[in-house]
């Protein structure tokens, strides 16, 4: 019996997580739940909820929890996401934690593995700065990088204590090529019940 694949991951930016989602979703067959996605596709559509982020946004504020939180159960909801699904940028902090527990208890599910991509602060730095050469990113500052970095380990890392408390964190070795990555994620998960990617 396969387990089923709830995962959350989470890692610093630069540490190639959005590539290693969409990676690891495709070979499980689940989606990827993206908040910063599903925002941009909303904001793009001028949507109601697309114009609440806008306004939010663009007071200089984050998106409260509860619209975040909102947002996520009703994408969670829908049909291709009741086999599993991969979430990425959410939960952002301990207060979704809970939200995140209440909504999957309700179907009496939880979070399979946290998968953790560990890259050390100068890597992440490295890869942001080439980033933004290459994709002429001027938010990309060394001073901004260096900012959200802070923000990431500042409120991710509470996160991160709650479930490996549960026991549900496979910390992954972030650095080295992209087939190396996912080959140490399919091994952890694997170990787990959860597929194989590879």
């Amino acid at each position: 019996m396969t387990t089923s694949a709830r995962l959350l991951i989470v890692g610093p930016q630069g540490s190639g997580k959005g590539t290693q989602g969409v990676r690891v979703a495709e070979a499980l067959n689940i989606p990827v739940v993206s908040t910063g996605d599903i925002f941009r596709a909303n904001i793009k559509a001028g949507t109601e909820l697309g114009q609440q982020v806008t306004a939010i946004l663009e007071a200089g504020d984050l998106v409260p929890d509860e619209l975040t939180s909102e947002i996520v159960r009703d994408r969670l909801s829908q049909e291709d996401a009741a086999d599993g699904f991969l979430l990425d940028g959410y939960p952002r902090n301990t207060t979704q934690v809970a939200h995140l527990d209440a909504f999957l208890a309700e179907s009496d599910a939880a979070l399979a593995a946290v998968i953790l991509l560990d890259v050390p602060r100068e890597e992440s730095l490295t890869r942001l700065r080439l980033r933004a050469v290459e994709q002429g990113r001027s938010d990309d500052t060394d001073e901004a990088i260096a900012h959200r970095l802070d923000i990431y380990e500042h409120e991710t890392a509470p996160i991160i204590s709650v479930y490996e408390q549960r026991g549900i964190v496979d910390r992954i070795d972030g650095v080295g090529s992209l087939d190396e990555i996912t080959a140490r994620i399919s091994a952890a998960l694997s170990a787990r019940g959860i597929g194989q990617l590879v």
